[in-house]
């Protein structure tokens, strides 16, 4: 892939396309969602499994699971100073159905679509090392819990939308929306408490 691909991030409406276009007629398998991405930095791929969980998909028995599980392969790889994400075959041949695929994806257009207008660098120091490492540890903390939170799909939910709101930091170097990411960590875990 040439360095202006490299370089240049996409857009949280371009991950969104690129998932939506990501695997075969019946099935979409995460290796497939993977090569869809190539060889991009990890932040974008990081948004992946966060706004999986963040739609309907998360309903489905031992999907918050895997990707709490990829959740955590990414941001060791990240903390690693990785490009590139490696994952089991075991995990990458693991998939759901194209058409529940199409709905998660047209769930979330809107809410993607009103947050990509909102970010621009600002706060920039927080989505640098070292400081960006906060975000990225209290997403390990989420995926870690996130097989627990199965049982409280509205919960899982909106931490995973708070993995979403760091990873979209990083990406644009939005200091404020990774301070919107801890915000909506708070929240999910008030809920969690309530809930349970």
């Amino acid at each position: 892939m040439s360095n202006e691909s490299e370089t240049t991030e996409p857009s949280l409406t371009e991950v969104l396309d690129t998932l939506a276009d990501a695997g075969g007629e019946d099935e979409v398998t995460i290796g497939q969602i993977l090569d869809a991405f190539g060889d991009r930095s990890l932040a974008p791929v990081l948004l992946v499994p966060a706004l999986i969980t963040a739609s309907p998909i998360s309903g489905i028995p031992g999907v918050p699971t895997v990707t709490g599980i990829i959740v955590a392969l990414i941001v060791v790889q990240m903390l690693m100073g990785k490009d590139t994400l490696w994952v089991p075959d075991k995990i990458s041949k693991r998939g759901v159905a194209r058409s529940k695929m199409d709905k998660a994806v047209d769930f979330l257009r809107k809410p993607v679509g009103w947050v990509d207008k909102l970010l621009k660098p600002r706060l920039t120091w927080l989505a640098e090392r070292p400081w960006n490492y906060a975000a990225l540890l209290t997403s390990l903390a989420i995926a870690v819990v996130a097989p627990a939170m199965e049982l409280l799909p509205f919960a899982i939910s909106i931490a995973a939308a708070a993995i979403g709101f760091f990873a979209a930091g990083i990406l644009v170097r939005d200091g404020l929306v990774i301070l919107i990411g801890y915000f909506v960590v708070a929240l999910s875990a008030l809920v969690a408490w309530q809930v349970a």
